[in-house]
């Protein structure tokens, strides 16, 4: 167990700081698991959304960076070029 004030509070800053984190992980997943079934189905238009969606959560991610830069611009290609292959 903690033994000052400061290490108690650093935990507390910990926790919160790690669901925040985890649960933008997960929307960042379920996000780029609608995208790909959008594009599966060929539905161009619910791509186009899906797409503009993710990257906008993509960039957030990276500017609080929870994400390392290169893979936000490496998904933020494929991204491009499957909505172009349709």
């Amino acid at each position: 167990m903690a033994n000052s004030k400061s290490a108690l509070k650093n935990i507390r800053k910990n926790r919160t700081n790690y669901l925040r984190n985890r649960s933008v992980s997960s929307r960042l997943k379920t996000l780029d698991k609608a995208f790909q079934e959008s594009v599966e189905s060929k539905d161009k238009e619910a791509s186009a959304l899906a797409a503009k969606s993710l990257i906008s959560a993509l960039d957030k991610a990276n500017k609080s960076k929870l994400v390392h830069a290169n893979k936000v611009a490496r998904k933020k290609s494929r991204c491009a070029a499957l909505l172009a292959s349709l």
